[in-house]
């Protein structure tokens, strides 16, 4: 599913125009990056939690070179599903 095609699922199953429906989809977004980036958990109760989890440093090989790398540590968002979407999806 596209955001076009979320949006408009959004504006029918809400009642919202699609305008409205893209502003709510938006700040939705929004709200969620800027408080990943401020370094807190988001919890949506029955859906799931949005937090940032650290990947530590590591060695890897560039496949196409056989030569050895560096990864260097990193933050990255993760998604973890709560039991209530893993239980619709599992239907």
């Amino acid at each position: 599913m596209k955001k076009s095609e979320l949006i408009a699922a959004i504006a029918a199953k809400g009642g919202y125009s699609k305008k409205d429906a893209e502003k709510a989809l938006d700040a939705v977004t929004a709200t969620i990056t800027e408080s990943l980036v401020n370094g807190d958990k988001i919890s949506i109760v029955g859906f799931g939690s949005f937090e940032v989890r650290e990947r530590a440093a590591k060695e890897s090989i560039n496949p196409a070179t056989k030569q050895p790398i560096h990864v260097p540590a990193k933050k990255v968002p993760a998604f973890k599903a709560g039991k209530a979407l893993k239980e619709a999806v599992d239907k």
